[in-house]
C-alpha cells in the first residue's frame, strides 16, 4: 500500500523565512527601510505568551524591527483602542496584530476594526475581509496564506480542482476559500452542520480541514490520492495509558493521520505541518505591508 508523500511545513517555513530575511536586507540596502511589527498583549493567557515570544523572536532573526505591548488583563476597550490609534500612526511599525484572546471585557470586534487595514497582518478587520472577497489586493490571514504555498508547492498549478473547505471561520475557512477561488479552483465550504459531510469531503481533489475537532476527518472521507491539509491543533491526553494518566498530552490535527495517509497523495502532519508556516507567513504579511506603504512593488 502506497503512503501519502508527507508536505514539510517546517522545512517549507525555514526556507520562506530566509528568502523573506534576504528581501528585508534589500529593502533596507537599497531604499532605508526597516519593516517593523508590532503585537499587542493583553493579559496572562499562556498561550498567548508563548505565541507572541516567538514571534517576536522570528521577526527580529528576519531582521525586522519587533515591538510587544504588553498590558494587564485589568486594560480597559478604551485604553486599548487608544494603543492600538498610536500604533496605526507609528511610521516604524508597517504590520499590527493584536494576540487574542483578549479579556472578556473588550470586544474582540472592536479592536479587529480599529486596526488600519494597510497594517492588519492578521487580516481580519471587516475592511480587509471585504477587500479579500472581492478579489482586491488585501493581507489576508497568515494561516490560509501558508496552506495556500503548501498546496502550489506540493501540486503546482491548482486551476480546475475541486477544493472542499472543512471549516469557516474568519481566521482560517472564509479566507482560505477565497484564496483557493482566485486560484481558479471550484470550492465548497462544509462545517460541522453539513449533512453528510464524508460524502461531501470525498469531492476533494483538495481537502482542508480546520474545524477544530480533534481526529474528525477519517480515512474513508478521503478522495484517493487528494492533497489534505490539516489546519487543526489539538491538545490531547497520550496514547499511552501510563502517560495520559500523569496528565501527559500529545499534540493532534482535525485529521486522523495514520488513516489518511494510506489513501490521500499528500498531507501535511501536525506538528511540523501548517503550524510552521503561521508566523513565516505573517513576516511576509509585514514585509508586503511595508512595501505597500513605501509605495514599492509586493
Amino acid at each position: 500500500m502506497n503512503e501519502a508523500r508527507i508536505i514539510d511545513g517546517q522545512a517549507f517555513a525555514a526556507g520562506l523565512r530566509q528568502r523573506i530575511a534576504d528581501e528585508v536586507a534589500a529593502l533596507k540596502r537599497d531604499h532605508g527601510l526597516k519593516p517593523g511589527l508590532a503585537v499587542v498583549l493583553v493579559g496572562e493567557d499562556p498561550a498567548s505568551q508563548v505565541y507572541v515570544r516567538s514571534k517576536g523572536e522570528q521577526t527580529l532573526e528576519a531582521g525586522m524591527h519587533s515591538l510587544t505591548v504588553r498590558l494587564p488583563a485589568s486594560t480597559t476597550q478604551d485604553e486599548l483602542l487608544k494603543v492600538v490609534g498610536e500604533l496605526n500612526a507609528d511610521p516604524a511599525i508597517h504590520g499590527l496584530l493584536v494576540q487574542f484572546p483578549v479579556p472578556d471585557h473588550i470586544d474582540p470586534l472592536v479592536i479587529q476594526s480599529a486596526i488600519a487595514p494597510a497594517k492588519d497582518v492578521d487580516g481580519l478587520n471587516p475592511v480587509t475581509i471585504g477587500l479579500l472577497a472581492s478579489g482586491q489586493p488585501a493581507l489576508a490571514p497568515a494561516t490560509p496564506v501558508g496552506c495556500m504555498m503548501l498546496l502550489e508547492d506540493a501540486l503546482g498549478d491548482l486551476r480546475g480542482k475541486h477544493a472542499v473547505v472543512i471549516g469557516r471561520s474568519n481566521l482560517v475557512g472564509k479566507p482560505i476559500a477565497q484564496l483557493l477561488l482566485r486560484a481558479n479552483c471550484t470550492v465548497t465550504i462544509a462545517h460541522s452542520r453539513t449533512r453528510d459531510l464524508p460524502s461531501v469531503a470525498r469531492l476533494g481533489d483538495i481537502l482542508v480541514a480546520a474545524v477544530g475537532q480533534p481526529e474528525m476527518v477519517r480515512g474513508d472521507w478521503i478522495k484517493p490520492g487528494a492533497a489534505v491539509i490539516d489546519v487543526g491543533i489539538n491538545r490531547v491526553p497520550s496514547r499511552k495509558p501510563e502517560l495520559a494518566a500523569q496528565g501527559k498530552t500529545i499534540l493532534v490535527g482535525d485529521v486522523r493521520f495514520a488513516e489518511a495517509k494510506t489513501v490521500a497523495g499528500c498531507i501535511t502532519p501536525v506538528p511540523r505541518g501548517v503550524g510552521p508556516m503561521t508566523v513565516a507567513c505573517l513576516l511576509q504579511n509585514t514585509l508586503t505591508a511595508a512595501k505597500r506603504q513605501a509605495g514599492l512593488p509586493a
